[in-house]
């Protein structure tokens, strides 16, 4: 019976790896491959979602709202599908036992493997959200989920090639030594906060009976997907509507007054981590912004805030964090965006 259920497992781990990669494969690294080819002949991967060619994003309207949101659907729907199959899958064909030995421990090496299992996922922060659920619910340790958070679209290796091809390599170099700090550091934090709830050892987790055939396994795959869609599509379409309405407020006119004032790069740096975008929007966003005239200081916080977290995808991780933990993340990224302001209008990067 053991050998059977072993054999079961490994079946149920192939498929997930299979599904994982081949996903991975149509969804990101392929397109990818030919947005860097595009990046390094054109310099550029496309406008800006946020507001286009224009210099500032259009007035609050139903029409701005329902206009970003089809616009970032469009973007983003192939990669939220996969996130829910691969957060959905999680739940329904890897035991927990296997998460919790993997990511579940609360040292430093959890956060590491965290942060560097999401190097190849390249997803952006809302998608990557499903995937966090489904690790959290299989008691992934709250640092090894948010490196794997944070890691997915900080570390995200195309992005750091498209910003080195279209803004200038002295970018990705400023993107990559605060990156590092954030996604571990951050992880760190979030163990560090966490310390007082201490995980169940593995032979106390709560398991499931294993199933014992392929439709029992899907059946489970389908009830675990249905719930989670149902619980965080709708919520985050709303919010995403909602900032749609109002990203004329959070981003005004972008003109040369707009320099490397302090309060400029707290108000971007703020900005920027409550927005949301598809993976790599930021990249296109800040191109626009400097051709503009945007101080460099600002450009450096969008650069930095921008793709980590947004209200969103917040909202979508409230049930698997204490409340707390995410503000704590929320504050910190905008902490490291106004870090990389600082900086680049120190060294006048334009």
């Amino acid at each position: 019976m053991a050998v059977a259920t072993q054999t079961a497992r490994s079946f149920r781990w192939s498929i997930f790896l299979l599904l994982a990669i081949a996903g991975l494969f149509y969804v990101k690294w392929y397109p990818y491959y030919g947005r860097a080819l595009m990046a390094a002949s054109h310099h550029a991967i496309g406008h800006s979602i946020l507001m286009g060619k224009a210099a500032q994003a259009p007035a609050p309207s139903w029409h701005a709202a329902l206009g970003y949101a089809l616009a970032y659907g469009k973007a983003i729907w192939q990669a939220m599908l996969l996130g829910l199959l691969l957060g959905s899958g999680i739940q329904a064909l890897l035991p927990a036992d296997w998460v919790a030995r993997a990511l579940g421990g609360r040292g430093f090496g959890s956060v590491l493997a965290g942060g560097l299992l999401a190097v190849p996922g390249m997803m952006c922060t809302c998608c990557a959200a499903p995937v966090v659920i489904g690790l959290r619910k299989h008691q992934a340790a709250p640092g090894a989920t948010i490196a794997f958070w944070l890691g997915n679209t900080v570390l995200n290796p195309a992005t750091l090639v498209f910003t080195g091809f279209v803004l200038g390599w002295h970018w990705t170099v400023l993107r990559l030594l605060l990156g590092v700090p954030m996604v571990f550091g951050l992880g760190h934090l979030a163990n560090r906060m966490t310390a007082s709830v201490r995980p169940l050892p593995a032979q106390m987790l709560p398991t499931e009976p294993e199933p014992r055939s392929l439709a029992e396994v899907g059946r489970r795959w389908a009830q675990i997907f249905a719930r989670m869609t149902l619980r965080l599509i709708p919520e985050y379409v709303v919010i995403v509507l909602l900032l749609g309405a109002v990203r004329a407020w959070m981003f005004p006119h972008i003109g040369p007054d707009i320099g490397n004032q302090w309060f400029w790069i707290a108000a971007l740096a703020l900005a920027g981590m409550l927005f949301v975008i598809p993976t790599a929007g930021e990249v296109p966003i800040v191109q626009a912004m400097l051709a503009l005239g945007l101080g460099g200081g600002p450009a450096a916080a969008l650069l930095m805030t921008l793709p980590p977290v947004s209200l969103p995808s917040l909202t979508m991780l409230g049930h698997s964090f204490p409340k707390r933990l995410l503000v704590a993340i929320a504050a910190a990224v905008v902490g490291f965006g106004m870090l990389g302001g600082a900086i680049a209008a120190l060294l006048g990067m334009r």
